[in-house]
C-alpha cells in the first residue's frame, strides 16, 4: 500500500493528487454538491456528493476496486469522505486544501459545459 493511502489518514497536496491521477495510480472523486461541480471541477474526475455517499449511494463502477483521492472545496468534506471510504475498506486519501488549493496551484479546472470553470 502506498504511504498516501493509509485507511483515511493520509493526505496529499494538489500536485501529488494530480500526479497520482495522471499516472493512473488513483481516481479523483469530487464529493462536492452538484452546483459546485457544475461551476468547476477537475477534468476526468468522477462526481459523487458526500451527502449521497454517506446516505449509502454506491461508488461509480469506474472507481470500484481502485485507489481514490477525494476532493471538495476546502478539504473538510473530502477528509470525511476519505475516512468514511477507508472504514468501508477502500484505499482512499484526500486533497489538502481541496479545489481552492488545486486552482491556486494552476492545475486544470473545467466548467459543466467544458469551458473554464470556477471554484464555488
Amino acid at each position: 500500500m502506498s504511504p498516501f493511502f493509509r485507511r483515511g489518514f493520509g493526505r496529499v497536496t494538489p500536485e501529488q493528487a494530480h500526479r497520482l491521477v495522471a499516472d493512473g495510480q488513483a481516481v479523483l472523486l469530487d464529493v462536492r454538491e452538484t452546483q459546485e461541480w457544475n461551476a468547476g471541477h477537475v477534468p476526468g474526475a468522477l462526481h459523487l456528493p458526500l451527502s449521497r455517499l454517506i446516505a449509502g449511494a454506491p461508488l461509480p463502477a469506474a472507481v470500484r476496486g481502485r485507489r481514490l483521492v477525494a476532493i471538495c472545496r476546502s478539504g473538510n468534506r473530502s477528509r470525511t469522505a476519505a475516512d468514511f471510504l477507508a472504514t468501508a475498506g477502500v484505499e482512499a486519501t484526500d486533497v489538502t486544501g481541496g479545489m481552492t488549493a488545486w486552482a491556486r496551484q494552476g492545475l486544470p479546472v473545467t466548467g459543466a459545459n467544458g469551458s473554464g470553470g470556477v471554484i464555488a
